[in-house]
This record gives C-alpha cells, sequence and structure tokens, in this order.
C-alpha cells in the first residue's frame, strides 16, 4: 500500500513526520475505500505521546478510534478532527487528528458505519517509528 503525504494541504508548522498519511487515490468516486487494506495514520500526534505511552504501557496496541462528526460550524472554520481511543471501555484524550485534506473520506467512512446501524468506532493500531509512537486507523474496514 502506497502513502502519500499531502504537503502543502498539511499544517505547515507540524513536523514533516507528524503531519500523517494517506491518500485520496486509496477511494473509489463515493469515497469508499478500494480494498480493506486502506489505512490513515494520524496527524499531528507528537504531542499525544504521553497518552500513546500511557495505552502501550496498558498492553494495548490495537484498539477503537473515536471520532465525532464535524458540526457546521466545524466545516466552516475548517477545525481539525481530534482522534481518540477507547481502551478499557474509557475514552483516551485526544491522540492525533484525521490529516488535512482527507476528513472527507473518514466523514463518509462514519456515515455509512451510523447508516448501517453499526458502532462509529474504527479500528485503530498504535504502531512504534523511529518519530514516535503512531496511530494507523483502518478506514479500509468500513467498506
Amino acid at each position: 500500500m502506497r502513502f502519500f503525504s499531502f504537503g502543502r494541504l498539511n499544517n505547515p508548522n507540524l513536523a514533516k513526520t507528524d503531519q500523517g498519511t494517506g491518500s485520496l487515490d486509496d477511494y473509489l468516486y463515493d469515497l469508499v475505500p478500494r480494498n480493506k487494506r486502506v489505512r490513515i495514520q494520524l496527524a499531528d500526534s507528537d504531542p499525544c505521546q504521553d497518552a500513546l505511552r500511557t495505552v502501550i504501557e496498558q498492553g494495548v496496541t490495537e484498539t477503537e478510534a473515536f471520532i465525532t462528526r464535524r458540526s457546521a460550524a466545524d466545516e466552516r472554520t475548517d477545525a481539525p478532527t481530534p482522534v481518540r481511543l477507547f481502551v478499557n471501555q474509557r475514552p483516551t484524550p485526544v491522540v492525533g487528528f484525521v490529516p488535512r485534506g482527507l476528513e472527507a473520506p473518514v466523514e463518509a467512512a462514519l456515515g455509512r458505519l451510523a447508516d448501517s446501524g453499526k458502532s462509529t468506532r474504527m479500528e485503530a493500531t498504535i504502531r512504534e517509528t523511529k518519530n514516535g509512537l503512531r496511530v494507523d486507523l483502518a478506514i479500509g474496514l468500513t467498506r
């Protein structure tokens, strides 16, 4: 699977290694992931390392991510979309944000999950990289 950073669409104030990854090429016309392996790496996780480390210390690497739907005010101001994890049936503090430019596929996935009567939580994996802990959303499983 090919990961792509959105370059100028991302926040220039973030380190290049913390801008998140994903590609609109991984989605069909109606924003459905092309396959079940499509993943999005969250952006702005550097300030959230303590929260992620706490989750790892509890022995959890695979969990569910909770993403709230964007309100009309969020859309108007182009506010970032925060992501929290559920660990031991409790929400964590924010562990990252949906990368710029990928808000629409995430919103579409949340809509598909809600419309089908399923939980709107997405599978998430915490992994260690040379730049710190990162969270990957398994958005492909929302097909």
